[in-house]
């Protein structure tokens, strides 16, 4: 069953006269979105992929003649995994500057190699969009609310990818995510940074795991795996940069108690982050209810605010005698600050936010409230 995406029915996601960058994990069905829309085209359609060596010759030449001759007859020209391409933005840019009325497509599931390639040569002639596993956003508008109340904890456990969604059961589910950790998550990393031995890094993502929700010591985790803090430092921003995590920083308005230097890491799924833990236990018999929970309710808010383009400021705001709120928001010149509690029954009101910042709102986030929050 196709579970349908934001983008089929937004106007703006395809255009022409720019090229249309795609990011986002690995297997979150770029390529059959695109595929999708283009196919309903009816007109010539090109779809390759950078694993081609014989697009890779065309497209990193450099030679407009050749370039130009190969693609000038193509209606939409949709290049799929384009960081494998060297020079790919010089390419995309003869494409783009010559096919008017061409709409000129190309994804990636590694961001700081094909960013890196398409910045300066695509500099105002390109749109970046990013596709993230499915969203409630999405699942509420074809299947209804009472789809993701009912499904809520299976969303919890093994996560949002489209394919875990297609299993039927949970030991389908379960083997899928083992396989995407085990042959897809450091592929990019893993190729294109020459790290040979994956170890260290599904052992700093196990680490990472269980500090959802907390402030993270970069001295500590060096430590831990006896790897210096550059190192860790470096294997960071690279997960992030794969989209396997995403790094939220302090929010502080140098005031001398906000703790405003560190920074919280979450999944961009849940299903991966247990299976980088091993554990897809039900949550009755889990102690880390609270760190699925933030980390789906604050996913589940970057995708909103990537699809309805919210554009906002995204912080966690703690002080350092411990007063802290999970998830804040600078949007308009105003904040917003949301704490994440499972339970409705626990909720507790951050005085001091509101005492430091007079002018912003507090929300507490819980099973029973969520979806106004993420749709």
């Amino acid at each position: 069953m196709w579970l349908n995406r934001f983008y089929e029915n937004n106007e703006q996601f395809l255009i022409k006269g720019k090229v249309n960058l795609l990011y986002g994990p690995r297997r979150v069905g770029k390529t059959a979105l695109i595929e999708k829309l283009i196919s309903k085209a009816e007109k010539k359609v090109f779809i390759g992929n950078g694993d081609d060596v014989q697009l890779r010759n065309i497209l990193s030449s450099e030679d407009q003649t050749k370039i130009l001759s190969s693609f000038d007859t193509y209606n939409y020209i949709f290049i799929d995994e384009a960081q494998r391409i060297k020079n790919i933005g010089w390419g995309l840019k003869i494409l783009v500057d010559n096919l008017h009325s061409t709409t000129i497509i190309a994804s990636g599931s590694s961001s700081f190699q094909l960013s890196s390639q398409v910045g300066s040569p695509l500099t105002g002639r390109s749109i970046t969009n990013k596709l993230y596993p499915l969203s409630v956003l999405e699942l509420k508008d074809q299947f209804g609310g009472m789809h993701i109340y009912q499904n809520l904890e299976n969303f919890m456990i093994y996560g949002m990818y489209p394919e875990v969604l297609s299993q039927l059961n949970n030991q389908d589910k379960t083997t899928y995510l083992s396989e995407l950790r085990n042959s897809y998550l450091l592929k990019d990393i893993l190729e294109l940074e020459n790290i040979r031995n994956s170890d260290k890094l599904i052992d700093l993502l196990r680490l990472l795991a269980y500090q959802i929700g907390n402030e993270v010591s970069l001295n500590e985790l060096g430590n831990s795996l006896t790897l210096s803090k550059q190192t860790v430092a470096r294997y960071i921003d690279l997960l992030e940069k794969v989209f396997i995590i995403k790094k939220i920083g302090g929010y502080s308005n140098n005031l001398r108690k906000e703790v405003s230097k560190s920074s919280r890491y979450y999944f961009y799924d849940n299903g991966v982050r247990n299976a980088v833990i091993n554990n897809f236990s039900p949550l009755e018999l889990r102690n880390d209810i609270g760190m699925l929970w933030e980390n789906f309710a604050i996913m589940e808010r970057l995708k909103k605010q990537e699809y309805l383009k919210l554009f906002s400021n995204n912080y966690f705001w703690r002080t350092y005698d411990q007063k802290e709120v999970d998830f804040v928001e600078e949007r308009d010149g105003k904040l917003y600050g949301f704490e994440f509690k499972w339970n409705p029954k626990k909720i507790k009101i951050q005085k001091e936010w509101l005492k430091t910042y007079p002018n912003a709102t507090f929300d507490t986030i819980h099973k029973e409230n969520f979806l106004a929050f993420i749709i």
